[in-house]
């Protein structure tokens, strides 16, 4: 119970720092995105040492997303809104003609070749990550419909088709052959 308060108060001050440095234009901010994040992967790492590489990073992925939110949180500001001027409901098409190959191949990529960097990363979590079998496989699985349905989003909001194969592929590519390398180990 004192390594949750102690982590999720960690937490608090890592993403509080980071809030500041989103908010901060001055010579400051890269200061503060270096220490928030460096303070995030201490907080990530150091309960593996009390609670064990089981419980551990897990826990701490946990409060890091709580402390996160409630930083969200407090932060927030209720604004009246802006009466805006008279638009379009629908928001512009690109600017280029629309051909069917085109949104044949973004099928393409947003669907089995995003599922499969989507579980390339998955599975590169699972294999390279300590912990319960048991726990790192239902992160994993949890993971894929999420980073699934980033990859088609971002595809599919994209205008440079060949900018998302190559991430895509890439990811694919990279998290597969970590995971193999790891395997043969």
């Amino acid at each position: 119970m004192l390594v949750a308060a102690a982590v999720l108060a960690a937490a608090s001050l890592a993403s509080s720092v980071l809030r500041r440095a989103w908010g901060e234009r001055t010579s400051r901010r890269p200061w503060l995105i270096a220490a928030g994040w460096l303070l995030i992967a201490v907080i990530l790492t150091a309960p593996s040492l009390v609670l064990g590489g089981g419980q551990g990073p897990f826990v701490a992925m946990t409060l890091v997303s709580v402390a996160a939110l409630g930083t969200v949180a407090r932060n927030v500001q209720l604004r009246v809104a802006r009466a805006r001027g008279e638009r379009s409901l629908a928001p512009e098409p690109s600017d280029r003609p629309s051909k069917a190959w085109r949104g044949w191949l973004r099928a393409a990529l947003a669907g089995p070749i995003g599922m499969a960097a989507s579980m390339g990363v998955a599975i590169a979590f699972v294999t390279l990550t300590t912990g319960d079998t048991q726990t790192r496989l239902i992160f994993g699985g949890l993971m894929v419909p999420l980073l699934w349905g980033g990859a088609m989003a971002w595809t599919l909001a994209d205008d440079k088709i060949l900018r998302a194969a190559a991430v895509l592929v890439g990811v694919s590519v990279v998290t597969f052959t970590a995971a193999a390398l790891k395997g043969l180990t």
